[in-house]
């Protein structure tokens, strides 16, 4: 199973860095993607999610919008 993790962020989005510390207690590697300063990244995530709301955090092919810890837990299966 996939469970390659990438997150897009902004350095001023506060639900990015909650995700981000969530993912270093649960000892979980991921990929960062700062869109603010990476137009390329910026527009595969609009490309995927249709929006630009941050974080967007890709799980293997599952695709959240949002801080959703309940979610991730499910998905990491933590």
């Amino acid at each position: 199973m996939d469970t390659t993790v990438t997150i897009y962020s902004t350095p001023v989005c506060h639900f990015c860095q909650s995700a981000k510390e969530f993912f270093k207690e649960n000892n979980v590697d991921y990929t960062e993607h700062d869109v603010a300063s990476d137009a390329e990244k910026r527009q595969e995530m609009i490309d995927m999610t249709g929006q630009m709301g941050v974080p967007v955090i890709k799980i293997g092919d599952d695709v959240i919008i949002g801080y959703d810890e309940p979610k991730l837990k499910e998905l990491l299966k933590l």
